[in-house]
């Protein structure tokens, strides 16, 4: 199924809409434009390609002064694009040990998962203050495919923003996850931390408020 999909979006011009607007809730034509180098007439064009192929829908965005803005945004099928971690093989070999060894076992080999990955992002990550590791983990968690972004607002507070999970399959059947990676957090960066989780639309994005 990925690869006819990967297949039908082909020419990178397609690769580089799908990917900007994979990172925001949605985007008018001009600001997409902006955003990868391209005439207003080329994006245009490649997302009504895209949305042909079922990849992209649009929805209207009200304004305070004049109609409603325009907006291009993912569709639920255009996610088998991206990177998983994960399969319905390693879902089914938690509810296998789930059956075998009680049903506290998958979260334990989860939480063991998530202390060899904490270490493997210790080993990698730099700075001393927090917001300077927040960017460097921003970095190491988008090289893994969670299309991460370092945020720093007007009051100086700063976020990480995931636009994609890699293994939302295993988040949506235990929960845990969403503690776990919360829970990792912190740690790597010495700091609390706040977790939001929003599903715009089925597009998933979570937020680590740092606290």
């Amino acid at each position: 199924m990925k690869q006819r999909l990967i297949q039908q979006v082909g020419r990178s011009a397609r690769l580089r809409v799908l990917n900007e607007l994979k990172r925001t809730q949605g985007l008018c034509v001009t600001d997409l434009a902006e955003r990868i180098g391209m005439s207003y007439m080329g994006a245009k064009g490649v997302c009504l390609d895209l949305q042909k192929r079922g990849l992209l829908d649009t929805w209207r965005q009200p304004v305070k002064i004049g109609r409603p803005q325009l907006l291009y945004r993912l569709t639920q099928r255009a996610h088998d694009l991206f990177p998983t971690e994960s399969n319905t093989l390693t879902l089914e070999a938690l509810e296998a040990a789930r059956k075998l060894f009680g049903p506290t076992a998958p979260d334990k080999l989860l939480l063991v998962v998530y202390q060899k990955r904490t270490e493997q992002y210790l080993a990698k990550l730099k700075g001393e203050a927090p917001a300077e590791r927040a960017k460097w983990l921003a970095r190491l968690r988008d090289h893994d495919g969670y299309m991460a972004e370092c945020e720093t607002d007007e009051s100086g507070a700063v976020r990480i923003v995931e636009h994609h999970s890699p293994v939302l399959d295993i988040l949506r059947e235990f929960p845990l996850v969403a503690k776990l990676e919360s829970d990792m957090f912190q740690r790597l960066l010495g700091t609390p931390i706040q977790r939001e989780e929003t599903n715009a639309s089925g597009l998933y994005c979570a937020i680590f408020r740092l606290l």
